[in-house]
């Protein structure tokens, strides 16, 4: 029973001394306020949601980060990417984290309009929530790379905002697109053929033109906000050569782009080490943009 006692005793104190040296968790708990589920949307009767992250007692607008889920289009949860928000939060971004509608509910475009309405949410509701509107940054991986390239490419006049409440059409800053598909196309059929691309388009008789329509690859033009890419070059869910395409497009078109590549990186799961420079690499980009925040109080 002694041995017991002071072996539970050892195990609080172990516990207790880790939870005192993440003073940088605690930080960020103790200045950050969370209001999940919020519907921006509802459309075919699903309520698309959101959960915003924002920095406590601040009156100037800060940058925030928009945060969109992958899984093929058919698959994952903006829950399950909630670790995503952290890495901004340490650095003083507020963070809005973003579902839509899966295939299962709509074939495309319909993640991608969902998208467009909670980009709009996000700059009709900046006021309310401490957003900087003029700082506003899209990121993803996989297929919310891809949402979050076509949500910042896409011009108004392409149509798919037609669910979204009124207002001046929103402005990203910036991208930052981990491993997104660029070419919807490229993945119907041939040697990129993909089964969840097949199942997000479906066998609607248009399928080719809607995913022309929604592929970033096709809105590539001069003005549209800096694109940073991380990709890496043994990726066999999303081909590596989609990255270089847009970035050489997109510099060809006057655009700020940047690859990152990792070399031998298979679909995200990247070592530590990659993944700090990943981060390092992600900082350094949107600070020489003037978009990262003033540091949080120590």
């Amino acid at each position: 029973m002694i041995m017991r006692t002071q072996l539970l005793a050892c195990m609080a104190v172990a516990a207790a001394t880790a939870l005192g040296q993440g003073l940088d968790t605690v930080r960020i708990l103790n200045q950050y306020a969370v209001t999940p589920n919020i519907t921006y949307l509802t459309a075919n009767n699903y309520e698309s949601k959101l959960d915003v992250y924002r920095r406590r007692g601040i009156e100037t607008p800060l940058p925030t980060v928009v945060v969109i889920h992958g899984g093929g289009w058919v698959g994952g949860t903006k829950e399950a990417t909630s670790l995503w928000v952290l890495p901004y939060l340490e650095a003083g971004f507020n963070v809005v984290n973003v579902e839509y509608r899966l295939a299962r509910v709509s074939l495309a475009p319909a993640a991608v309009e969902d998208c467009r309405c909670a980009l709009r949410w996000v700059a009709r509701n900046a006021k309310q929530y401490g957003f900087d509107p003029a700082k506003l940054i899209l990121t993803g991986g996989s297929a919310g790379g891809h949402l979050a390239l076509i949500t910042g490419m896409i011009p108004e006049s392409a149509g798919l905002d037609r669910y979204c409440e009124g207002g001046p059409e929103p402005k990203a800053a910036a991208i930052v697109n981990w491993y997104g598909i660029t070419d919807v196309a490229d993945l119907l059929d041939g040697q990129n053929k993909k089964g969840y691309a097949v199942t997000w388009l479906g066998w609607q008789s248009d399928r080719v033109e809607i995913a022309k329509r929604v592929s970033p690859m096709t809105y590539v033009r001069a003005g549209l906000p800096a694109v940073l890419t991380i990709h890496g070059d043994a990726d066999p869910t999303v081909p590596y050569a989609h990255g270089v395409a847009l970035t050489k497009a997109l510099k060809a078109a006057g655009v700020q782009a940047e690859l990152f590549t990792v070399p031998g990186g298979k679909h995200g799961g990247f070592s530590l080490a990659e993944s700090l420079k990943v981060y390092q690499a992600i900082g350094g980009f949107l600070g020489g943009l003037g978009l990262t925040p003033p540091p949080l109080a120590k």
